[in-house]
């Protein structure tokens, strides 16, 4: 077995993509299976592992997010001429596309016997990390003609090119399950989350010293209540709702609260600014970590972990606050559903005053203990080496079986593989 995987969800500060194809490709290196990405960068260059290869394509930066950059078409629409060429010396049996505006078209393309060289036909597989709808309205367009072209784009586009799809929840799925109307030949939708690092996010990263250092940061003390928010500053994650809600805790609250923001993005700027002028003193921003390890001691030593994205498709961060014994606090709705409910959790309507009186409700001892025991048996069941070893499963079950995979296939450890067919 040979996969390789396209995605332009990639750079050095990415997040929940990056996370998750990064481990895929432990797991496969651990297995012998061999992998093969391609992801967009400032040039071109090769990660050669011993069954696995991350090729780097030089790419521009996106017009609409700089913070990451986008493999185009050398001709639209088309295939860029090195991914031509890594395409056809890896003869993959299978190609999955996380994308879905440019290296989309690849998948259409070899349908329809346009794209030459390769030996035989690979299984073709769209991974949906993200729901089209929602990018448009928060980048482009909030009114109905932009959701009405996302749904007619996302049916007579996107939705034919591939043999199966996966979506990493089920608020990403719905959009594909809608685009499947009208087609004479219906694809597999298959519903399949990422996983979380335990051995990285857990409680056992708790350090008072360390915990004492986070809140001198953010002009606190050891009596301060740390509110954290991890991730990446850009507008799909709504945090003008965080600021809202921090200053609605303070108005109405008589305890030392402090905002600590890791993460950065094109918000980054803005939110400090108002930050500043809203609760002066009581925020720091600790801009994009460099490691794993330095997040999940960050998510050890806060109070409350909070998460603004109503229309979230999954969201890593919250998870792995989750498996750090970190209380969470975040939308009623969206992708967190997956995981979080309100046994392990701390879910509110999207507005400010409902989010403060959810942090302020955190705090209380008798649910904070039961939702952290709850939240870390949850967290437990989305390990990452597990859910990779189903995915890879996945891919093999795709290639022997083709399109044909029955929605009754039962993954190892017991694990149902729900789809649509």
């Amino acid at each position: 077995m040979k996969s390789l995987h396209l995605t332009n969800a990639w750079h050095a500060a990415s997040g929940g993509i990056a996370t998750h194809y990064r481990s895929l490709l432990a797991e496969a290196e651990r297995t012998g299976r061999q992998m093969v990405m391609v992801v967009p960068g400032e040039k071109d260059a090769v990660e050669q592992g011993r069954s696995t290869a991350i090729h780097t394509v030089a790419a521009r930066q996106s017009p609409l997010n700089p913070a990451y950059r986008t493999i185009l078409p050398n001709r639209w629409p088309g295939v860029h001429s090195r991914v031509r060429q890594i395409i056809l010396d890896a003869q993959p049996d299978l190609i999955e596309i996380c994308d879905k505006y440019s290296l989309h078209y690849i998948p259409g393309l070899i349908r329809i016997g346009a794209f030459k060289g390769l030996k035989k036909r690979p299984i073709l597989i769209g991974h949906s990390c993200e729901r089209m709808e929602d990018n448009l309205r928060v980048y482009l367009s909030k009114s109905r003609l932009g959701k009405a072209f996302a749904s007619l784009y996302m049916q007579c586009v996107y939705y034919g090119f591939f043999d199966h799809h996966i979506a990493n929840s089920e608020h990403v799925a719905q959009e594909l399950r809608a685009a499947s109307k009208g087609h004479s030949i219906q694809r597999g939708i298959w519903v399949r989350p990422p996983g979380v690092d335990l051995s990285c996010f857990n409680p056992g990263n708790q350090d008072s010293e360390e915990r004492a250092r986070i809140a001198a940061l953010a002009g606190g003390n050891l009596d301060s209540r740390l509110v954290l928010y991890a991730g990446r500053l850009a507008p799909e994650k709504n945090l003008a709702l965080l600021i809202d809600s921090f200053a609605a805790l303070l108005e109405q609250g008589s305890k030392d609260y402090r905002l600590i923001v890791a993460g950065d993005g094109m918000d980054r700027s803005a939110l400090e600014a108002e930050a500043l002028r809203r609760f002066p003193g009581r925020a720091v921003f600790l801009g994009h970590l460099n490691s794993r390890e330095a997040l999940a001691s960050l998510c050890a030593n806060c109070d409350v972990f909070v998460h603004t994205n109503p229309a979230e498709p999954f969201g890593i961060a919250p998870l792995e606050a989750m498996a750090s014994g970190l209380p969470l606090v975040g939308p009623n709705s969206g992708g967190i559903l997956t995981y979080a409910n309100e046994g392990n959790a701390w879910l509110a309507n999207p507005d400010a005053y409902s989010f403060a009186n959810a942090i302020r409700k955190s705090f209380d001892p008798e649910q904070r203990r039961s939702r952290i025991q709850a939240a870390l048996a949850t967290a437990a069941r989305f390990h990452a080496p597990h859910t990779a070893s189903q995915f890879l499963e996945m891919y093999e079950q795709f290639m022997t079986n083709g399109i044909a995979l029955k929605p009754d296939y039962v993954l190892p450890h017991g694990s149902l593989l729900t789809s649509d067919i």
